[in-house]
């Protein structure tokens, strides 16, 4: 799903303009961004919360010459954990239905493909 397809979503089911529904997405996510990349943690009720979080130093090793020791600094990540009720709709899932949504054709907002 595409933030394209979130707003043809919310404009069909509200009846908005499709360009003012992809303003507020936009600006919505740009929000989210915002708070996140100053270290401030973002809290969706029923949705997940979005946190900076600092891996520590680690060594590292380079596979190609297994005896040489790689510093790997420690770095600041995004984290999301998903709310309780997208946990358990996630665990209800069955494999078969994950792969077959992933290889389902593109929805008709998708170009096809030249060929």
């Amino acid at each position: 799903m595409t933030k394209r397809d979130i707003v043809v979503a919310i404009s069909s089911e509200t009846g908005l303009v499709q360009q003012d529904v992809a303003k507020v997405v936009q600006r919505t996510l740009e929000i989210i961004r915002e708070a996140v990349s100053h270290g401030k943690t973002v809290e969706l009720r029923n949705f997940g919360v979005f946190e900076v979080k600092v891996r520590k130093a680690r060594i590292g090793r380079n596979p190609n010459a297994p005896e040489k020791d790689v510093r790997i600094p420690p770095r600041s990540v995004v984290k999301f954990k998903p709310g309780k009720e997208m946990r358990d709709e996630v665990l209800k899932l069955s494999p078969d239905s994950i792969e077959s949504a992933q290889t389902a054709a593109p929805d008709a907002s998708t170009p096809p493909a030249a060929e």
